[in-house]
C-alpha cells in the first residue's frame, strides 16, 4: 500500500504543504509514502511523439501509488496553474484517445484520490460563495475521466495570515489520513448508494405529491392523465435539482 503526495504549489513549505504533510504522517502504519513537489519538475507537453522523460517519470509514481493526494491552493476562484498544468501535460497518461476523439479511462483506473485546497477568504464567505468550488470541481473532473475513485476533500480557508494549521483541521486530516490507509480495489459504496437513491426517490415522491395537493385548486387533478403528467414533470424538475447540487455544487466549503 503506497499513498503518494502531490504538492501543486508555489511554495514547498507553505500551508498546503503543512495540511498535506499532516495527512501522510497520521496513515496506517506500513502504508509508504512519497511526497513530489510538481515545480521541481520541468512539465511540459508531447511535442511531436517525442518521448517525454518527466511525465514518464511522473506516470510510473501515479502508477506505482494506490492512492493520490493533491494539495493545491485555489487562486481568483480556480485551481492553481501548477496543477492546472499537470493535468494538461498528463492528459495523454490518464486517458485513452479513441478513433472518434472521446476518451476512456486509462491505465489508473480504480485508483483513489484526495483533494485539499486553501483560499485567502473567510470560512462563511467560502461556505456562502463557494470560492473552492471551481478547483475541486476541476480534479474531480479529470479524475472521473480517468476511473479515478473520490475519498474525499479537506479544505483549508482563512488562510490570509495564518500561521499555523487550526487544530480542528489536523484532526480531519488525521482521519483522512486513516481513512485513505484502507485499502480498496474497487469503488464499494454500491449498496450505500442504492440505499440513498431509495430515500432519495421516496422523499422526493413525497414531496412531489404534496406539491399535487394545493394543484387540484387550479386544474383537474383527478383526471388520471393530468394527474401522471403533472406527477412526472415535478419529480423531474426535483430530480434534475438534487442531481445538480450533488454533481456540480456539493463541496466541502468549511
Amino acid at each position: 500500500m503506497k499513498v503518494l503526495g502531490i504538492l501543486a504549489s508555489h511554495q514547498e513549505h507553505g500551508l498546503n504543504a503543512q495540511m498535506l504533510d499532516e495527512v501522510l504522517k497520521n496513515v496506517d502504519e506500513g502504508v509508504e509514502t512519497e511526497t513530489i513537489y510538481l515545480e521541481n519538475y520541468q512539465i511540459t507537453p508531447h511535442k511531436y511523439h517525442e518521448k517525454n522523460l518527466v511525465l514518464d517519470e511522473l506516470s510510473e509514481k501515479l502508477m506505482a501509488s494506490d492512492v493520490w493526494v493533491f494539495a493545491a491552493p485555489t487562486y481568483w476562484r480556480e485551481l492553481s496553474g501548477v496543477l492546472k498544468n499537470f493535468f494538461d501535460c498528463m492528459r495523454p497518461k490518464f486517458v485513452y484517445f479513441k478513433e472518434n476523439g472521446d476518451t476512456i479511462p486509462g491505465k489508473f483506473k480504480d485508483k483513489h484520490y484526495l483533494s485539499i485546497t486553501s483560499c485567502y477568504v473567510s470560512p462563511l464567505e467560502n461556505f456562502v460563495t463557494g470560492v473552492t468550488d471551481e478547483s475541486l470541481k476541476t480534479i474531480d473532473r479529470v479524475m472521473s475521466a480517468a476511473g479515478v475513485i473520490k475519498t474525499g476533500e479537506i479544505v483549508l480557508p482563512g488562510t490570509f495570515g495564518m500561521k499555523e494549521i487550526p487544530e480542528g483541521k489536523k484532526r480531519l486530516a488525521a482521519k483522512y489520513g486513516h481513512k485513505i490507509s484502507l485499502k480498496k480495489r474497487k469503488d464499494d459504496s454500491t449498496l450505500k448508494r442504492y440505499i440513498q437513491l431509495f430515500f432519495m426517490i421516496a422523499i422526493m415522491a413525497l414531496i412531489t405529491m404534496g406539491i399535487q395537493v394545493p394543484l387540484q385548486y387550479v386544474m383537474p387533478i383527478n383526471n388520471f392523465w393530468i394527474n401522471y403528467i403533472s406527477f412526472t414533470v415535478i419529480f423531474f424538475v426535483l430530480l434534475a435539482c438534487i442531481l445538480h447540487f450533488v454533481t456540480f455544487v456539493k463541496h466541502r466549503r468549511r
